[in-house]
């Protein structure tokens, strides 16, 4: 008589459906998207012949549609893809820095796919670097905190991207990577004097680019800008400006859709990218630009709470790894916005403008509803 063995499981098993979308992942994540493609209609709407909203459209359904493909997944299967996943995106950074690099703004960093397309590496590597880093920093099965050979060795993961991308050149984007990397270390549980180690060098290394001169002009400019924003609105304080006149003017119930000034001048450069939420502060006022804050805040808070049940320790570093890159790049973008921060480039996250940046964070709410998934019960 034969005894049955086992049955393996099919390769598609781990992404059959179980439970819907986290609708307080789903909800603020969409909502954002929609805004976002409302927003970039009115900016871009004195230019007939543009197709940036198809694209948009295309890339948030791509995006929805990879969010739910990820959130099926396990994250043990996750993690067992993350040496290829890794190398994936280094190798998409390198491409970059080649002949196959395309150069928009001053920085080299999308690869041209073909006439008006191409994808920005820089987006996707996010996504490999956080399971890469949570690999490293949550990899023990007793879920205790990271030894120092496991923050050395995110340290040193973490360092090729970072420097890869900061030669495009695309400080900000850099400067995610290393807000990303030290809220992992944080929220892996790493010993305190890692954390004052980490920040003793940073503060060495910004001395150093300083003393060396390797702060471009440009640079300072934008620095000296953010304390005295009136002294050359012309010239490196325009963008600065406009953005609070476009804000400002919108007052409380804003001047309607479709219905800006300066929107319609097109006086704020980049408003349908990195100053989109300048279209929200004129056109839908304080009321529309504090909804944005309120889905903003409502996807973080939700990200928060899937980062502090999570039964595992990998779960916690994920699901954390996303919520500070989610995090770090909207505040920089709105303190921008709004003259608190220096300008840096970085879009909002779900609202501006690129197919890339809307795909790898939609990819990223399917990480953290993945990682909640890993706390349920399968029916």
């Amino acid at each position: 008589m034969n005894v049955p063995g086992p049955r393996s499981q099919a390769w598609w098993a781990p992404f059959a459906p179980r439970t819907p979308l986290d609708a307080g992942l789903l909800l603020p994540a969409g909502a954002l998207a929609a805004i976002g493609l409302l927003l970039l209609s009115s900016a871009t709407r004195t230019d007939p012949g543009s197709a940036l909203v198809q694209r948009q459209g295309l890339s948030v359904c791509l995006g929805l549609a990879l969010m739910w493909v990820v959130s099926r997944a396990e994250p043990k299967v996750l993690r067992a893809y993350v040496p290829a996943v890794y190398l994936l995106g280094l190798a998409a950074l390198v491409a970059v820095l080649t002949p196959l690099g395309r150069t928009v703004n001053g920085s080299q960093a999308w690869i041209a796919l073909g006439p008006g397309l191409g994808f920005q590496p820089s987006e996707f590597a996010k996504v490999s670097t956080i399971l890469t880093l949570a690999g490293v920093l949550g990899g023990r099965d007793d879920g205790g905190r990271p030894g120092g050979r496991a923050v050395l060795l995110a340290l040193t993961l973490a360092a090729p991207p970072v420097i890869l991308i900061a030669l495009e050149p695309d400080f900000g984007t850099a400067l995610v990577f290393c807000a990303v990397t030290i809220g992992m270390i944080t929220v892996s549980g790493a010993r305190m004097r890692w954390l004052a180690g980490i920040a003793a060098l940073s503060a060495l290394g910004l001395a150093l680019m300083w003393r060396l001169d390797l702060v471009r002009p440009y640079q300072l400019r934008r620095l000296s800008v953010l304390f005295h924003p009136e002294a050359d609105p012309l010239g490196s304080g325009y963008h600065a400006a406009q953005s609070r006149i476009a804000v400002g003017s919108g007052e409380v119930f804003g001047t309607g859709l479709f219905r800006g000034g300066q929107t319609a001048g097109r006086f704020v450069p980049e408003q349908h990218t990195d100053f989109i939420f300048t279209v929200a502060g004129e056109e839908l006022g304080f009321l529309g630009t504090a909804s944005i804050v309120l889905l903003v805040t409502l996807l973080l808070w939700r990200g928060l709470w899937i980062t502090a049940v999570s039964p595992s320790s990998y779960g916690t570093v994920l699901a954390g790894g996303v919520v500070c890159w989610l995090a770090f790049q909207s505040f920089v973008n709105l303190g921008m916005t709004l003259g608190i921060v220096p300008i840096t480039g970085l879009p909002l996250p779900f609202v501006s403008y690129g197919g890339s940046a809307v795909i790898a964070a939609l990819a990223a709410v399917g990480l953290l509803d993945a990682v909640k998934r890993a706390r349920e019960p399968v029916p």
